[in-house]
């Protein structure tokens, strides 16, 4: 199990996947990435996490899904997620 309080389960080919990530970094917010390119076991273990989603990104908070890129966007513009900066 991650210790990170973020998670991003991405694809080495993913744009949003890369948006993403991006978009965390530049909110100061630290995450860890699990890239679920050509790994079976990985990409079971997502589709079951997250209630049977099997598009990339799926970006999950302290355990929870939270969607995919636009739905962290969305979060990070509206400041749901200052907690989670290395300032908070």
């Amino acid at each position: 199990m991650s210790k990170s309080r973020v998670l991003v389960y991405s694809t080495m080919y993913c744009g949003f996947c890369r948006r993403a990530e991006d978009l965390l970094r530049r909110a100061g917010i630290a995450f860890e990435t699990i890239d679920v390119t050509g790994d079976v076991r990985a990409r079971a273990a997502l589709v079951e996490r997250a209630g049977g989603r099997r598009t990339v990104p799926v970006i999950f908070v302290d355990g929870e899904p939270i969607g995919g890129y636009q739905e962290l966007a969305a979060r990070v513009c509206a400041g749901e997620l200052k907690h989670l900066t290395a300032a908070a």
